[in-house]
């Protein structure tokens, strides 16, 4: 098994603990706890009950796991035994100093909340006895999962208080199961909802109205569906002012909660007023009213710090950004995207800035405080917030920089490394290259620790002794952790060669310990010829706005720009993966040989043009920027005529180059190469299988409302979730779907998947003609859309009701996890972890078994 993550609990408990005192030490305007102030009031309905007594059992954790498929022995007991019932005093398991781990009585404290240390690494059950069936909102707190009745659900583990989830309690008793998240503290209670459909105000996303405009906005809020009727054609309307607007709302399915998009106008306003209130009112196919709510709205000038709304074509959910605009107005400014770190709110970034009077700056959300170290759809809403901010502000495409604090210092390296034709320099500040070595650093020097440090943060010398064992990753395990090669910073450094590098680190920083920037600073010395290192004197992690906001970094960026394509004479490029990164100025890395591992080019135009290559099955040279004329191109050592004045293709076969044609979209490339999690984008739409027996629907339906829950409270997300039988090529036509079910109970794998090389149906596996038999099997991959040139399906499917059980975790929605194109395990896999993981690997370039990579266990 591998220790290779086995950091992961023990140094998220230590780290955020660390993290919760150095915030409180900070100085500035940059953090609000957590971002948000947690919700307390209840105006969605009243009270019905508050859990003020249960069960607790701490479970000993030591990361031993992969981060992919970590060990859940509490849940899998649940859920394989739905008579199981945890019982005061009753033994769980025994642990591996041989003492029995066993449910202990817990009770709230004054503030209806269960809070204790030793709820740390810990699952509460909880359990409510109802004198008849009843539709109640389930409001918990503090939680990283729960299972309610056996099925799983999102918790709330930033303790926010935005956890609302409708649920049919059974007459007779009620079993909730939650996972202690971030901190020691739960909070739970069950609410009578006022009425069957309505608003929620908890985490609206709302922009800032521009005081000089007159334009339309977008807006989203909650919509509660607590019936278990689909909500269908409805709309908001969004009267501000003398402006009425009426927006349709996707579908919502019964017993949730769905985050919908709306839009509202404004007319200019006077700046001077505090806000202003628009009224909301959600309506039914026939145009009656559901509900109403008036929100209260900022009113700022375009000129002055203010926020901005988008849709994104991730999910067309409505995500906000943060702008400190430039003081002058003139055309063709410079752009600063700037990165925030976690637990702070983009706005919060964007005001530790002063105006500047050459450039505007932008600071995207991550998709949440934490959302994903700008890894995954963080890297994304990053990318979409510059294109957006593009489009409005048109600056100089020579002068964009990128800078980031703490967490944003990790998403200025990793941005700056994967990106970095982008842009013209970055600034790190208190920041870490790459996050698996930032926790591993964490574990060395708690390793490091006197035996007294130890016992305050819970470590025994037995667990020490653990944690110093070594292990070899097996073959299976290697071709997991390869998916996550595009997020391995460290081995793309060379393409910090592209970009001037300010560091910018607190002498005393004991957050991110300034070893690392130290670090950096010594390996760049040795290739690097651009940067700049600055230790602030006596400076701990945060040491005010100018820990930001730092004078000397912004005189840095306007002394580089990038260069025009034509004025390039050398570039290296690296990447891990084409679908994340592919370009470099005008050469594109289309297809690798092996996939996931790390390919580059090394290209030289001084005198002749040759480019020598790595791990490259296809390349793509784009010759339309370049003013000089090229009739031959040496690759990899072999001469070859360009054909096309523009773009040029050339593919390796047998070992040799050759000139080809335009790759055709049904391959892989950069607009679809695969990983599991790359599924989760394009507008994506979840399909639920409802044509297996009783069980079999209700599970394709929970699991498919749990994801969607999960990417709304991770990822600020919208995902639209439908029935199989609702479902059409036409009408979702170039959209990702995420397929829940098998052949033979979701109709919509016959239109999707009817061509693929591997079928899941009951009590079967075929892959590509090996049959694996029986009811325990769960999958996850992700291929193609046959009808489409740009869209994926993903799967999440099983072979029966084991299978579907071993299926419930949704790691793949959490960054630092690596997923490839197929993952087939067993219904061990919450007891045994990723040794319960069969096969794991990457389909070929032509989304093939045959021409692909895998590994067998």
């Amino acid at each position: 098994m591998k220790i290779f993550t086995q950091i992961k609990l023990v140094v998220t408990l230590v780290l955020a603990f660390t993290l919760s005192i150095s915030n409180a030490q900070k100085t500035g305007n940059i953090v609000e706890y957590f971002g948000k102030e947690k919700v307390n009031e209840v105006s969605e309905g009243k009270v019905l009950h508050v859990f003020k007594t249960g069960l607790a059992l701490q479970m000993p954790r030591f990361g031993f796991e992969s981060s992919s498929f970590p060990n859940d022995p509490v849940f899998e007991r649940f859920l394989s035994n739905t008579e199981y019932r945890a019982k005061k005093e009753a033994a769980f398991d025994i642990d591996y100093l041989g003492e029995q781990l066993q449910w202990k009585a817990i009770k709230v404290d004054s503030s209806s909340s269960f809070s204790d240390r030793s709820l740390r690494s810990s699952y509460v059950y909880l359990s409510y006895r109802s004198n008849a069936e009843k539709i109640v909102l389930f409001e918990a707190s503090g939680h990283s999962l729960a299972l309610v009745n056996g099925f799983p659900h999102e918790g709330d583990h930033y303790d926010f208080g935005y956890s609302l989830i409708p649920i049919k309690l059974k007459k007779g008793e009620n079993v909730f199961v939650l996972k202690v998240g971030r901190f020691p503290r739960i909070r739970a209670r069950l609410i009578t909802p006022s009425t069957g459909v309505q608003f929620t105000t908890r985490d609206m996303t709302l922009p800032d109205v521009q005081s000089e405009e007159d334009m339309e906005y977008k807006g989203a809020i909650r919509v509660i569906n607590a019936t278990e009727n689909w909500i269908k054609k409805a709309t908001i309307d969004a009267k501000l002012g003398q402006k009425n607007l009426e927006t349709s709302i996707t579908t919502i399915p019964p017993l949730s909660v769905q985050k919908v998009p709306f839009t509202f106008a404004s007319s200019p306003l006077e700046v001077s007023k505090e806000g202003i209130e628009m009224q909301l009112q959600l309506k039914n196919s026939k145009g009656l009213a559901l509900d109403q709510q008036a929100v209260k709205l900022q009113i700022k000038s375009k000129y002055k710090h203010h926020k901005k709304t988008f849709i994104s074509k991730i999910d067309g959910s409505v995500q906000y950004y943060s702008v400190a605009p430039s003081t002058t107005r003139d055309a063709s400014q410079a752009l600063f995207l700037s990165v925030h770190g976690a637990s702070v709110e983009a706005v919060n970034q964007a005001n530790a800035y002063q105006q500047k009077d050459w450039g505007n700056l932008v600071a995207p959300t991550n998709r949440r405080p934490f959302g994903f170290a700008w890894e995954d759809w963080g890297r994304l809403d990053a990318l979409e917030v510059l294109a957006d901010a593009t489009t409005i502000y048109n600056p100089d495409d020579s002068k964009i920089y990128l800078t980031g604090h703490s967490m944003g210092g990790h998403g200025t390296w990793y941005l700056g490394a994967t990106y970095p034709d982008k842009f013209a320099a970055i600034a790190p500040c208190a920041g870490y290259p790459d996050l698996l070595a930032y926790r591993d650093g964490f574990t060395k020097r708690m390793l490091e620790m006197t035996p007294e440090q130890l016992e305050r943060v819970g470590l025994s010398p037995k667990t020490v002794e653990r944690m110093k064992l070594q292990s070899i990753n097996t073959p299976l395990e290697n071709i997991i952790e390869r998916a996550g090669t595009p997020s391995r910073t460290l081995k793309l450094e060379r393409n910090y060669l592209q970009s001037g590098v300010y560091i910018l680190h607190g002498e005393k920083d004991n957050v991110v310990p300034t070893i690392i920037a130290r670090q950096m600073r010594e390996r760049l010395g040795k290739f690097h010829n651009d940067f700049t290192y600055y230790e602030y004197p006596d400076g701990t992690h945060w040491y005010g706005n100018h820990s930001v906001d730092w004078a000397p970094i912004f005189d840095f960026f306007k002394q580089r720009t990038i260069k025009k394509d034509e004025d390039v004479k050398k570039l290296e490029f690296y990447t891990g993966s084409p679908g994340v990164s592919a370009t470099a100025n005008f050469i594109t890395i289309y297809q690798q040989e092996k996939p996931f591992e790390v390919s580059s080019f090394d290209m030289s135009k001084e005198k002749d043009f040759n480019i020598n290559t790595n791990n490259v099955a296809l390349l793509e040279v784009d010759l339309s920027t370049l003013s000089d004329t090229i009739n031959t191109l040496t690759l990899d050592g072999e001469a070859l005529e360009i054909t096309a004045k523009n773009k040029n293709y050339f593919k390796k076969e047998n070992g040799n180059w050759k000139t080809t044609m335009v790759p055709s979209l049904s391959e892989k490339g950069p607009h679809r190469n695969g990983g599991f999690k790359d599924a989760f984008r394009n507008n994506v739409v979840f399909v639920y299988g409802t044509k297996g027996d009783a069980s079999e629907n209700e599970w394709n339906y929970h699991k498919a409302l749990f994801d969607a829950e999960t990417f709304y409270y991770r990822a600020n997300g919208n995902v639209e979730m439908i029935k199989d039988t609702d479902f059409s090529l036409k009408k979702y036509a170039d959209r990702n779907v995420i397929i829940y079910g098998n052949k033979d109970t979701n109709v919509a794998w016959k239109l999707l998947l009817k061509d693929s090389p591997i079928q899941v149906k009951n009590n079967e596996v075929d892959f590509g003609g090996k049959k694996l038999i029986g009811n325990q099997w769960g999958m996850y991959f992700t291929t193609a859309r046959k009808d489409s040139n740009s869209a994926s399906v993903g799967v999440v499917t099983a072979t029966g009701d084991e299978g579907m059980k071993a299926t419930y975790a949704n790691h793949y929605m959490v960054n630092g996890t690596t997923f490839p194109d197929v993952l087939l395990f067993d219904s061990q896999v919450l007891n045994e972890g990723i040794d319960a993981v069969k096969c794991a690997g990457f389909f070929g370039n032509d989304w093939s078994i045959e021409n692909g990579d895998f590994e067998w266990k």
